[in-house]
């Protein structure tokens, strides 16, 4: 069955919402970036090394990076050393060792902006999509920064860029059933360590003009210990979404040479023809119109996606500025980026009483819906 041909979707089931009384309340968002930045087009003939065979043609890798809308990118390691990782096993290797450094980072910076310590933390929910380790890297990192011994760890992997957006309604799932708890998102994404080695797909191609590293933590709390700062928000409800019959467009392919991506050219028909709907109807379901949103902080897929929820929404033009920026200067950072926006967001300090929504799509195919009010 094509994309276009998939049958209107069973009834919506009911949306997470808070009970009177409960209030998830983010604290603080922290983001951490490799200190390897490049222009984009520092990056181009690099990346054609790795990805082309000798003597190819590269003016669809060049057109690629040129559209992308990425000017500065953030990577794991310097780009001269990716050459040197000659299979699966270095690479993890890489995105390990990265990933426990900027995932400290992320974490401690997120703790001391909402004047907690590692010791305050519940529960740490901790998703990368761009490498494994067992232990995974919440268990590595808990000694390393001082979380308590009894802390609840929950590692995530398969959400992908979603899992920004899906974290932290899982977050506030947690915090309606314990509401004096502190909870904590964190996400490591280093894509560029997923780059295959003379792959000339488009995928590939496209994946190394679009992707950037990084890692973010997000501090919640529940009811019972919310900090009392009127500037940040609060979740008001989530939602979640699987597309029927589109698992084949968006994930991994995973080979000996690692995690090989898929991402199909459909991805922004099934927004263009079925995310406007669900999205509607769950802010109806508040008594909400897109109208009422006044702060969108929406995963920057790429210029083509973030054109079709602009389009199937009918977003004013600066509707989307954060996640085109964000974009821009650090490339779409899979599950990092959504967070990344979000920490810009709240640094601008929308007026209260403001609606927000965080939304992001993945694997799966999936969309993840978070009402926000400040």
């Amino acid at each position: 069955m094509r994309v276009s041909e998939i049958a209107a979707s069973p009834p919506t089931a009911p949306c997470r919402t808070s009970p009177p009384g409960t209030v998830t309340t983010i604290a603080a968002v922290r983001t951490a970036l490799p200190p390897h930045r490049y222009a984009q087009e520092d990056l181009t003939e690099p990346i054609g090394d790795l990805c082309l065979p000798p003597g190819a043609d590269r003016t669809v890798l060049r057109r690629l990076h040129a559209s992308a809308g990425v000017c500065t990118r953030h990577l794991a390691l310097p780009i001269e050393r990716y050459a040197g990782l000659g299979d699966f096993g270095q690479s993890n290797d890489a995105w390990l060792a990265a990933g426990l450094d900027l995932g400290e980072e992320a974490l401690t910076g997120a703790l001391e902006e909402a004047g907690l310590t590692p010791a305050d933390v519940d529960l740490l929910v901790c998703a990368s999509i761009t490498g494994i380790a067992a232990p995974s890297l919440d268990a590595q990192l808990a000694g390393r920064v001082g979380l308590r011994p009894d802390v609840k760890r929950l590692p995530v992997f398969g959400l992908g860029c979603v899992a920004g957006a899906a974290g932290l309604a899982r977050l506030h799932d947690y915090l309606r059933g314990h509401p004096d708890d502190t909870a904590v998102l964190l996400t490591v994404e280093l894509c560029s360590l997923t780059l295959q080695r003379r792959d000339d797909s488009r995928a590939n191609l496209v994946a190394g003009a679009l992707f950037g590293d990084g890692a973010a933590a997000l501090v919640a709390r529940g009811s019972g210990s919310a900090p009392s700062d009127a500037a940040v928000p609060s979740v008001v409800a989530t939602r979640s979404r699987l597309y029927p019959d589109t698992g084949q467009l968006l994930g991994w392919s995973v080979g000996a040479s690692g995690f090989r991506v898929v991402i199909d050219a459909g991805v922004p028909g099934v927004v263009r023809d079925h995310f406007g709907r669900h999205l509607r109807a769950f802010l109806a379901e508040h008594g909400l119109t897109t109208d009422d949103i006044g702060t969108w902080v929406c995963h920057p897929g790429g210029p083509k996606v973030l054109a079709a929820v602009s389009d199937t929404l009918g977003l004013p033009a600066n509707a989307l500025d954060t996640a085109w920026d964000s974009l821009a200067t650090v490339g779409n950072i899979s599950s990092v980026s959504v967070l990344h926006i979000l920490q810009n967001t709240r640094e601008s300090r929308p007026e209260p009483g403001t609606w927000g929504l965080l939304l992001a799509m993945g694997p799966g195919f999936c969309s993840e819906l978070v009402l926000l009010r400040w």
